[in-house]
């Protein structure tokens, strides 16, 4: 893979794509460019079935990549009758245009207003003082803390919940433990024995949905070395996980290139399930837990990198007790997974931004993650009783797909954010999807999540200096034998194109400058 490399990042966000120099920088694409502007002033507006206009084609022609491996339509949005068409009706790996699918039915479906949320929960009668704090500040059954799909529960948030059921609740003492609930997902806990996409599970693009979600199952790392030594320091810093960077030696190689040589941490469990006593001490001793790092590391090199190396559970308890107790509270009792009773109690409540908010970064920055999250939660809200909410969120999708006026009959979904081998879709289906979603009732919504060519998210550097520059909005795609574009793109007088163009070919990435010059060629006319 080349796009979903990782690389260093500073938040927790997962991105997919790095932005790419736009292929029209070069002297054969300038040339091509001068072409797009006197095609543009000839009137042309449809071109013969299969065929591209001329100076696409020439910049095509330049890349060696055949035409059988290109799938394009392009057409205004009121006159789908002209424009290109070629290869249309193929299915194709969309890569991460296959997004634009998720975000458009979790708008229609769930609502643009739609939010995940975090609650913490007490069972039984409100009136009943064995499920109430009572007047000591001791809840004396479980506390539930159940996840809701809340995209934006980090550390902070959790805090902040805790310290809400401290001082507003009264609650001093948590004598029946913690039940933390990830049922909202079936199965609750996915990750478990799930395939690795490629080598690099640990990496943020590679997360897999969690109900709870809490941080994005991410733990900051800061990886510092000289010329001797490797200093390995975690945030926030868990006193029950112990790091061993033995490992992890250093080599000659540049910093930029650190995670070449980087290979998949081990993390290993305590191997006492719950806390234990210790004498003298009122509050039990959790086992250490322990991180192995492995492969090399450049000298004089420095790294901030978010991972997904520990186990959610283990994470999670640890981060309740060290948050717990700072607000001078105390816990006996297990951190256990299980599941909310349905009588239960709402006492706090952490909700994230609304679906139309969320959506605005997680597609510019193509964040496969929460893609993922967003695509369990239609999961979720279809499922029968019984079913697993991942092939519920695929049924859920086609079914809406239907109603846009697709058939899906050969559209192949897996995960809903194209992180996938498998996930295909036609360019004419991906059009008319888009087509029908711009007319429709949150057309606008949906437009203002996606990218700005030459201005932000994963077009921030391409189209510079072109026509499509500020003006076109669209999804990229890109995996290791995949490059796609599918969005819309207003031509020289203004109206509005759909244009989808997506190459599957294991030279795909020599080929981005054809997918430039075709959306500069629709600016231009």
């Amino acid at each position: 893979m080349q796009a979903l490399r990782p690389t260093v990042l500073t938040s927790p966000a997962a991105t997919a794509e790095r932005p790419a120099q736009s292929a029209l920088a070069s002297p054969a694409a300038l040339v091509a460019l001068t072409a797009f502007a006197a095609l543009a002033l000839s009137g042309c507006a449809v071109m013969p079935g299969g065929e591209l206009p001329p100076p696409v084609a020439a910049v095509h022609a330049a890349t060696g990549v055949p035409l059988s491996a290109l799938a394009v339509v392009a057409y205004p949005l009121n006159q789908p009758t002209r424009g290109l068409r070629l290869n249309a009706d193929r299915p194709m790996q969309g890569a991460s245009t296959m997004k634009l699918l998720t975000a458009a039915a979790a708008l229609d479906r769930l609502g643009p207003n739609s939010r995940g949320r975090t609650e913490l929960l007490v069972d039984g009668d409100p009136s009943a003082a064995a499920t109430s704090p009572a007047p000591d500040g001791h809840l004396r059954t479980p506390l539930y803390l159940k996840g809701g799909a809340d995209a934006d529960l980090d550390w902070s948030a959790l805090w902040l919940m805790l310290r809400e059921l401290r001082e507003r609740q009264g609650v001093s003492a948590l004598d029946g433990g913690v039940v933390v609930d990830r049922t909202m997902f079936r199965p609750a806990r996915p990750e478990l024995g799930a395939p690795d996409f490629d080598e690099q599970p640990e990496f943020p693009y590679n997360v897999i949905p969690d109900a709870l979600n809490l941080n994005g199952s991410l733990l900051s790392f800061d990886l510092r070395s000289d010329g001797q030594r490797l200093q390995v320091s975690p945030f926030p810093v868990f006193g029950g996980l112990d790091i061993d960077a033995a490992q992890l030696g250093l080599a000659d190689i540049p910093c930029k290139d650190w995670d070449d040589h980087w290979r998949v941490p081990q993390f290993q469990a305590p191997t006492l399930s719950q806390p234990q006593p210790q004498p003298q001490s009122p509050e039990p001793v959790t086992p250490a837990a322990r991180l192995t790092l492995r492969g090399s590391f450049p000298r004089d090199c420095q790294v901030r990198q978010f991972l997904n190396v520990l186990d959610r559970q283990w994470t999670t308890a640890q981060a309740i007790r060290q948050l717990w107790t700072s607000l001078g509270g105390t816990l006996t009792g297990e951190v256990r997974e299980g599941q909310t009773p349905a009588q239960a109690r709402v006492l706090v409540r952490h909700q994230d931004r609304p679906l139309a908010e969320l959506l605005r970064p997680v597609l510019k920055a193509s964040d496969n993650a929460t893609t993922r999250l967003i695509f369990q939660r239609l999961g979720a809200a279809a499922a029968q009783p019984g079913e697993d909410t991942l092939p519920a969120a695929q049924r859920a999708v086609k079914d809406w797909l239907s109603t846009q006026g697709v058939d899906p009959a050969d559209v192949v979904l897996e995960n809903g954010a194209g992180l996938s081998r498998i996930e295909r879709i036609s360019a004419a289906k991906m059009a008319t999807m888009l087509a029908s979603v711009q007319r429709g009732r949150y057309g606008p919504e949906f437009l203002a999540t996606l990218p700005v060519a030459g201005v932000d998210g994963t077009l921030a550097r391409r189209f510079k200096g072109t026509p499509a520059e500020g003006r076109a909005r669209m999804k990229t795609g890109t995996l290791r034998d995949v490059v796609a574009l599918a969005g819309y793109v207003p031509d020289a007088s203004g109206q509005l194109w759909v244009v989808v163009a997506v190459i599957n070919d294991d030279r795909a990435s020599a080929a981005r400058s054809t997918l430039d010059a075709l959306v500069s060629w629709v600016a231009a006319h």
